[in-house]
């Protein structure tokens, strides 16, 4: 495993991550919320990356993981903002993002903002715009009224708590309501059985995508972590696929 490295941002917060120097186009996993670099799918893209002399970036964002900063203080803005601000202190060349659920979402903030550097996308469950279909009225009315909203957790003993500074940032960057500005090979892989996020929101981005070459890969018994070994396998594949042409 390469060793955890810090990106100083501007205001001196340290952002963690793990690189491997290899051929490009550089992959970069984005995780999902409140999940970081540790994971499962994570790690085996580094792996493989390593394996095959592929260069790969992995990164906690602010408040996650092992990166400073308070998570009741972050914004989709900002985590984008950051990842930017890594991949142009870190690389140079083309890039391909892999999204993890709400990292599915800022790689397309992202990818709209890298422009000809944007080599391709593979979205994990990409979960776009869930301020807007994942909130009812009442959790809306709530998060707006006290500042945070908790949910169960079906992953750990703690509930899920979302800010109302990430809520707000959400609702200011809504993607599916137009056309998404990215012209390069776009793999969505969402499975049918997946409790969070609705496997035709997949199907929704697709068609907002202005990219003509997008495929939705539904995995029709898979979950929204799609963490199982068959699972990590396809999206090892997908991601070669886009990164070795």
């Amino acid at each position: 495993m390469a060793e955890i490295l810090h990106f100083t941002r501007a205001d001196g917060i340290k952002l963690a991550y793990r690189l491997v120097d290899g051929a490009g186009p550089l992959l970069v996993f984005l995780p999902g919320y409140m999940s970081d670099m540790a994971g499962g799918k994570a790690t085996a893209m580094l792996d493989w990356a390593a394996a095959n002399g592929r260069a790969c970036l992995l990164l906690d964002y602010a408040g996650c993981g092992l990166s400073e900063g308070d998570f009741a203080d972050q914004t989709l803005t900002g985590w984008r903002d950051d990842v930017l601000a890594i991949l142009e202190g870190l690389s140079e060349g083309p890039v391909v993002l892999v999204g993890s659920s709400m990292g599915g979402w800022l790689m397309l903030m992202i990818g709209e903002a890298l422009g000809d550097r944007l080599a391709g996308l593979v979205g994990i469950a990409p979960a776009p715009d869930f301020t807007q279909w994942g909130f009812s009225e009442t959790r809306r009315a709530t998060l707006i009224a006290n500042g945070v909203v908790y949910e169960d957790n079906p992953y750990g003993p703690d509930p899920t708590p979302t800010w109302r500074d990430l809520f707000e940032s959400g609702e200011a960057n809504l993607m599916l309501d137009r056309i998404i500005a990215i012209d390069c090979p776009v793999r969505l892989l969402h499975g049918q059985a997946d409790a969070d996020v609705p496997w035709k929101i997949s199907l929704k981005l697709a068609a907002a995508l202005r990219s003509s070459d997008v495929r939705v890969m539904l995995i029709k018994d898979g979950d929204h972590r799609l963490s199982r070994a068959q699972d990590v396998a396809l999206l090892l594949a997908t991601a070669a696929e886009l990164a070795c042409g």
